[in-house]
């Protein structure tokens, strides 16, 4: 990766969880699942 600089980058804290960033991996995690289960669902139903 690069190593240039955006302005504004000092002033942030890149490693800090805001509750934000826990709702957004939230509610992306939910949707994951839920493909998942519908996909294992759907397999199973049809029969193979």
């Amino acid at each position: 990766m690069s190593n240039l600089k955006l302005p504004g980058d000092d002033q942030r804290d890149r490693g800090r969880v805001t509750p934000a960033r826990i709702a957004i991996w939230i509610i992306v995690g939910g949707i994951g699942l839920y493909l998942v289960i519908t996909g294992l669902v759907g397999v199973a139903t049809s029969g193979g």
